[in-house]
């Protein structure tokens, strides 16, 4: 184990490096996250029903905005496995003496990091407009964590499916076939008291919609901590059963070589 946690840093410092080469997709993930939360924040600002019991639509929409980001980055990270794939780097890891588990732990770990940090610059921009983090300390680590989750639940799954299609187009077909029906299954925008019922009730089996009700518990509602930690442990269990289906997928990924 302690060889798997080893190899596993090496490989999230060696994504990292990569990410850092390519810095039009460092100004993304800081854009984007913005345009998203000025832009819905201002349009629907003047429709009260929308708030769901808070203040302003923007402290509605924050904690929607961070779990959105995190679920279409987790939803995405199999696009790194098909280029690793494309430039035969998995196969030369293979060679190597590297943990196999680290090969596929390493993205679902990289993406909740990264997930962190785009929550930490979202949050730190609502701070800015006036939204106040009512869970406090607490509440900010709450919005990290779920974030996290979420992002490697999705990651966990992405992986998988990359090792399977191992196709770029294939890939992108299946993220917008998952991510945008998933997307508007949850919370993100409007409150689940304005949801048609059917979707109401589909939408309590959606992990997005796990991650949304744990950050809009810490950010708007600062309390309500046993429902949030019903959520938190849903999406860590999540992670577990789509880390394991990704590492399912990567040894039946060595055994077609």
């Amino acid at each position: 184990m302690p060889q798997v946690l080893r190899h596993t840093g090496w490989m999230v410092v060696r994504q990292v490096r990569n990410l850092m080469r390519e810095p039009i997709w460092i100004a993304m993930m800081i854009i984007q996250p913005m345009i998203w939360l000025l832009l819905y924040g201002q349009l629907f600002s003047k429709v009260p029903a929308l708030r769901g019991g808070a203040s302003s639509y923007i402290e509605f929409l924050t904690p929607g905005i961070v779990c959105m980001n995190a679920f279409f980055g987790g939803t995405w990270s199999g696009m790194a496995m098909i280029s690793d794939l494309d430039r035969h780097v998995v196969d030369r890891f293979l060679a190597a003496p590297a943990s196999r588990l680290a090969i596929v732990l390493s993205q679902v770990v990289r993406a909740g990091i990264t997930a962190i940090l785009q929550a930490l610059i979202v949050l730190l921009v609502a701070l800015a407009l006036g939204v106040v983090v009512h869970g406090g300390a607490l509440g900010w680590l709450v919005v990290c964590a779920a974030s996290a989750l979420l992002a490697m639940v999705f990651s966990g799954f992405s992986n998988g499916v990359a090792l399977l299609l191992r196709r770029e187009a294939s890939m992108i077909a299946t993220a917008n076939f998952v991510g945008l029906p998933l997307m508007f299954l949850s919370s993100i925008l409007l409150s689940t008291a304005l949801m048609p019922g059917w979707i109401s009730t589909i939408s309590r089996f959606n992990p997005v919609n796990w991650g949304v009700h744990a950050a809009r518990n810490a950010v708007v509602v600062g309390g309500d901590w046993g429902p949030t930690g019903v959520f938190l442990l849903l999406l860590l269990a999540a992670t577990a059963v789509t880390s394991a289906f990704a590492t399912w997928c990567f040894r039946a990924y060595q055994r077609s070589i």
